[in-house]
């Protein structure tokens, strides 16, 4: 068989620009045939396989070219790996379609001679994609949606677990991690392999992504609508790519009124102030109203500065601000093998975020004690973020009864609205050394056109060599792992990020929209009204 060099393949790589974020396409090859399903990569050259054709193509990775072509052992491969030596083909092995009575099977073929040396049964019917991760061989299963390691020897279930979606497509290795494609959400997924916890989203190229290779720190895709093999940039600045733009006008108004029969003396109303950041760019800020000054408080957070010095019964304060923003849906591509120690956090970021505040308690033995039983020693900064994550997941449930209570007794109570999650989760990141810090929002509705009175709260923590990265504990109560993982490093563009803090402040005091404070000569009765309306820009 044709012995090829990849050093043309690995000029290409190098010359990619850093520009191009993780989940760029660098560049596409024509399939060789109309159905391709699986792929790998032997070291040298891709392997794809056609279940139309019932052939397997050697493919030159640098200029396309098919350099030998064999039968495929089976007459409706789906999945390939290369084990160092040997290809293994997976196959959905039926005599007849429309009985829909098949079962899985997993060859190993010798390429040099086309001969199959091995059969062995699939862990389930209907597998769709196959990789080598150095010892085992992984099986992705369209019928159980689950992904099994499985020993090569005799097709011994190793370990399984859920499949990141509904549509489990092809898999790779790529030297620590496994890699899944699924077609019915057009996304490829890194899937940390003890555990199958998705570590990171991509967008695939194509609308039916299937077949995956891993080759020069690159992530290869064979589409089976556009027959087309993608290189896909997996390692590359920035740390988060921005997508779905969205215009809109946010006006965010405090209205005030007093039913009396007292007087509300010194009504001061505070409005947190959105600025710049990777999710949002702030176009404009205007208000119907002047505010009288604007203060910033301990955390860096500026707000707008609105007073009443005597509001007698019956009579109403309304204040406004107007946002004109461009907000972004906005993907962090973690690689927790890249997130440092903890030693590498600034000194400054250190000694604000990791202290304590009223709402935290972190030395209440509750939190100490849920520090340890979901970090233990693990001290990853990625990891310590995550495996709280999904700490939470199982101990809390989302509930909004009123008011927020201090992390233990939500902790405790097993339940608790998105800023008492949040309340949670800093306490513990802090307590087990991670700083961590809260965004607080206004939010998109349903509709473009939409209000909102009942606003969003999630947590920010530092990972070094990536910053700030957001993580909302609360919507991570999700039955899939890519659902899961979807709030962890991600955000969608429903949101206008108005604050961000590390606990109570100065004049938002624990809010983190709008805030007051007043007094009041006699019974009062004040009627508080915050809403924010969004609008879309044409």
């Amino acid at each position: 068989m044709k012995n090829i060099s990849i050093l043309a393949l690995s000029l290409f790589i190098l010359s990619i620009s850093l520009s191009a974020g993780p989940g760029s396409v660098a560049r596409q090859l024509a399939s060789p045939s109309p159905c391709a399903t699986g792929m790998a990569f032997d070291g040298k050259a891709f392997w794809t396989v056609d279940r139309q054709t019932d052939k397997l193509y050697r493919i030159d990775p640098a200029s396309g070219e098919v350099l030998a072509t064999l039968t495929a052992p089976g007459y409706f491969c789906t999945g390939l790996a290369w084990d160092g030596k040997y290809l293994w083909v997976a196959d959905m092995d039926f005599t007849n379609t429309s009985s829909e009575s098949y079962c899985g099977k997993i060859y190993q073929l010798d390429t040099q001679s086309g001969r199959t040396l091995k059969v062995i049964m699939a862990p389930a019917s209907d597998p769709q994609g196959l990789a080598w991760d150095g010892a085992y061989l992984w099986v992705s299963d369209n019928g159980t949606d689950e992904l099994y390691q499985v020993s090569a020897e005799d097709g011994t279930t190793i370990r399984e677990f859920k499949a990141p979606a509904g549509e489990p497509g092809g898999l790779t290795w790529d030297g620590s991690c496994l890699w899944a494609s699924d077609h019915t959400r057009n996304e490829l997924y890194r899937i940390e392999p003890k555990s199958g916890r998705v570590i990171m989203i991509l967008p695939s190229p194509g609308p039916y992504p299937w077949g995956l290779a891993w080759a020069e720190n690159s992530l290869w895709n064979v589409d089976y609508q556009t027959d087309k093999i993608s290189q896909i940039i997996v390692f590359a600045d920035p740390p988060y790519t921005r997508s779905k733009e969205r215009f809109a006008d946010i006006s965010i108004s405090h209205d005030a009124i007093n039913f009396g029969p007292g007087t509300v003396n010194n009504l001061d109303v505070f409005f947190a102030l959105p600025k710049n950041r990777s999710t949002q760019e702030i176009l404009a800020i205007d208000y119907p109203q002047k505010p009288i000054d604007m203060k910033t408080d301990r955390w860096g957070q500026e707000v707008a500065h609105f007073s009443k010095s005597v509001l007698k019964a019956g009579e109403r304060f309304f204040s406004q601000m107007r946002v004109r923003a461009k907000i972004y849906d906005v993907m962090y591509h973690l690689f927790p093998e890249k997130t440092g120690s903890l030693k590498d956090i600034p000194p400054e970021i250190r000694g604000r975020f990791l202290a304590d505040e009223d709402k935290y308690r972190l030395n209440d033995p509750v939190i100490r004690n849920a520090v340890k039983e979901a970090v233990g020693a693990n001290n990853n900064p990625y990891w310590i973020a995550r495996n709280i994550f999904d700490y939470l997941r199982e101990k809390l449930f989302y509930k909004r009864i009123g008011g927020w209570d201090i992390a233990p007794t939500v902790l405790s109570r097993g339940s608790g609205s998105c800023s008492e999650y949040t309340f949670v989760y800093i306490a513990m990141c802090r307590a087990a050394g991670l700083p961590a810090r809260f965004a607080g929002s206004v939010v998109v509705r349903g509709e473009d056109a939409s209000f909102d009175f009942v606003y969003h709260r999630w947590v920010e923590v530092y990972l070094p060599n990536y910053g700030w990265v957001p993580v909302d504990p609360s919507g991570g109560d999700q039955e899939s792992p890519r659902d899961q993982a979807n709030y962890f490093g991600h955000l969608d563009n429903r949101f206008l990020i108005t604050s961000e803090g590390g606990g109570g402040s100065e004049y938002l005091k624990w809010d983190y929209n709008t805030s007051e404070t007043w007094q009041a000569d006699g019974p009062v009765q004040l009627r508080l009204e915050m809403i924010a309306e969004w609008e879309p820009v044409k």
